[in-house]
């Protein structure tokens, strides 16, 4: 009972975590520190869908499941939760590329708002 419940919140937990990914950047607007947090964030989430690397978190989860006596699934998260929900089809390698580039550019135009804001601040501290 206490595997299925920790694969449960694993679940949670990476559901959360591609949340941040895609949208951390602009809770960074608000709260600046919060960028050394989303950086490796985003950058681990673009590598993922690029490279079409196996999240460990997809990996821990299945290990978990296996030791509640569950059948593991295959493939990743993404594939296994998120895919049917919004497409009946599967995921395909340019598919996943077209993800990874959305992630991309979501988060350049974030942080490209952000430099021309700190920018903006500082030309405005300087006296000339």
């Amino acid at each position: 009972m206490l595997y299925r419940i920790a694969a449960d919140g694993l679940v949670l937990f990476h559901l959360l975590f591609i949340l941040f990914v895609l949208f951390g950047g602009l809770l960074a607007l608000r709260w600046r520190p919060l960028i050394w947090l989303h950086l490796p964030a985003a950058t681990w989430g673009v590598l993922v869908e690029v490279l079409h690397l196996t999240c460990p978190l997809t990996r821990w989860e299945n290990l978990m499941r296996h030791a509640a006596g569950q059948t593991e699934y295959a493939g990743g998260f993404i594939e296994h939760y998120i895919w049917p929900i919004i497409y009946p089809a599967g995921l395909t390698p340019q598919i996943q590329l077209a993800l990874g580039s959305v992630v991309l550019a979501v988060n350049l135009l974030v942080y490209g708002r952000l430099i021309r804001r700190w920018q903006r601040r500082r030309a405005a501290r300087i006296p000339f």
